[in-house]
């Protein structure tokens, strides 16, 4: 599904993958403009993982993305709230998240939705990035068909 203003898991904010799209995520959904499908996981899996990385909660994210500013001044925010992690920490998330559905224990997950959406002939959607930017309309990071 296409949402308008919803980026990518790949985008960076900080050096940090999926943080712009889970600031995203939180606008869309104050705004009113985040469709029903994704209310159910906000905060929770891809989300819940960020947050706890940072070592900032989902409901304050929300309330200090609500307080209004620019994605620097949020992530500046969970640095100072939560923690700043080292360019190493960075890397390993980085490649941890990307990586996710490759085999590991979110394959199966990986594979059922693929069958849902009548792609599983598609080779290049090899993790849940992959998938999320080909649900989205995003043709899959770095991966031609």
């Amino acid at each position: 599904m296409n949402v308008p203003q919803l980026r990518s898991p790949s985008e960076k904010l900080g050096g940090l993958v999926y943080l712009p799209r889970l600031i995203d995520k939180v606008r869309l959904h104050q705004a009113g403009t985040l469709p029903a499908d994704y209310h159910a996981n906000l905060g929770k899996g891809f989300d819940g993982r960020c947050v706890n990385f940072l070592q900032v909660t989902y409901d304050a994210l929300a309330e200090r993305v609500q307080q209004g500013g620019d994605d620097a001044a949020i992530l500046a925010w969970c640095f100072e709230q939560g923690r700043k992690p080292s360019e190493e920490e960075i890397e390993i998330w980085n490649e941890f998240l990307r990586k996710r559905g490759w085999n590991d224990e979110a394959t199966e997950i990986l594979l059922k939705r693929k069958k849902d959406a009548g792609a599983e002939g598609r080779a290049d959607i090899q993790t849940m990035f992959d998938y999320i930017d080909f649900d989205e309309g995003r043709e899959p990071a770095g991966k031609k068909v």
